[in-house]
């Protein structure tokens, strides 16, 4: 019984860690996602300033 119980233990606790890494991993990819998409839309805005410079001369 004691040896059954320290399995399912072990069972639980690898589940834990395996979910624990994923959020790790997802978070990250979020946050990735997030600062290309910051990046991406300022570097959008000041292509646009700058054509719009361009074109008002």
């Amino acid at each position: 019984m004691g040896r059954l119980l320290i399995k399912i233990a072990m069972g639980v606790a690898a589940v834990l860690v395996l979910f624990w890494l994923l959020s790790i991993v997802i978070g990250l990819l979020v946050w990735i996602v997030m600062i290309a998409a910051v990046v991406g839309v300022v570097w959008l805005g000041v292509k646009m300033l700058r054509s719009d410079a361009g074109a008002r001369r």
